[in-house]
């Protein structure tokens, strides 16, 4: 069950997503009035796929899972969210309902926004449409291509591109601890746990990754972007 937390001043707040960064202070104020802020553990869930959306999520710390659930209890994890992240979907402008679940990898913080405050902002303020919608584009080009290498790359393409993924947009570093289980990492690259171990133990032979538990250490990141490419 999430926690709630102290809250604070969407008008001075250093943490929210810049796609607010063009509200006025009034609008703001009325944002901070309309929201609340939660924190949430590990595992969690923060949103279930097919549920109505009442609120979208500004995420303020830590890591979360977006994903979609499947068939036969089988999910495709679309992309791990980080703080400053906005989340609530193409549901929001449609049918009112989450076409994804997300949940918490690490503890998280994250802000709640009213969705009739925030549909009304965006009736008032162009920029702020203007600012929505490039959000919304940006997610589906993104789910666009991970799409095309999930349909058209073998499996080592596709941890190949998972590795990269968490290397360059997540941890930012050749070197991390990840916060995900070797099931996320099967969900991400849409095969078995047991092929996405398959193909770590293969990198790692080949001196490609270094892996211990959930240590990881990219060493030949440029024989990692030949595999991505290649497929």
């Amino acid at each position: 069950m999430f926690e709630s937390i102290i809250e604070c001043n969407c008008n001075e707040c250093l943490k929210r997503n810049p796609v607010f960064n063009v509200l006025t202070d009034e609008q703001l104020t009325s944002l901070s009035k309309n929201r609340f802020t939660a924190k949430y553990k590990e595992g969690e869930t923060i949103f279930k796929q097919g549920t109505i959306i009442t609120h979208i999520l500004s995420l303020t710390s830590g890591l979360v899972k977006v994903y979609i659930e499947g068939l036969n209890e089988k999910s495709l994890i679309l992309r791990i969210g980080q703080a400053g992240d906005l989340l609530g979907g193409p549901g929001l402008f449609t049918d009112k309902r989450f076409h994804y679940s997300v949940a918490a990898l690490t503890e998280c913080t994250g802000c709640f926004i009213d969705i009739e405050v925030l549909i009304s902002m965006v009736k008032e303020n162009k920029d702020f449409a203007i600012n929505m919608l490039t959000h919304v584009n940006k997610a589906a080009i993104n789910n666009f291509n991970k799409f095309i290498g999930l349909t058209q790359k073998q499996m080592q393409g596709r941890i190949a591109d998972a590795l990269l993924y968490l290397s360059q947009n997540v941890y930012k570093s050749n070197k991390f601890s990840a916060d995900i289980s070797r099931q996320d990492l099967a969900d991400i690259t849409a095969m078995t746990k047991e092929s996405a171990i398959r193909i770590l133990k293969e990198f790692k032979d080949d001196q490609i990754i270094r892996v211990d538990n959930n240590d990881f250490e990219i060493l030949k990141p440029e024989k990692l972007e030949f595999i991505s490419m290649t497929g």
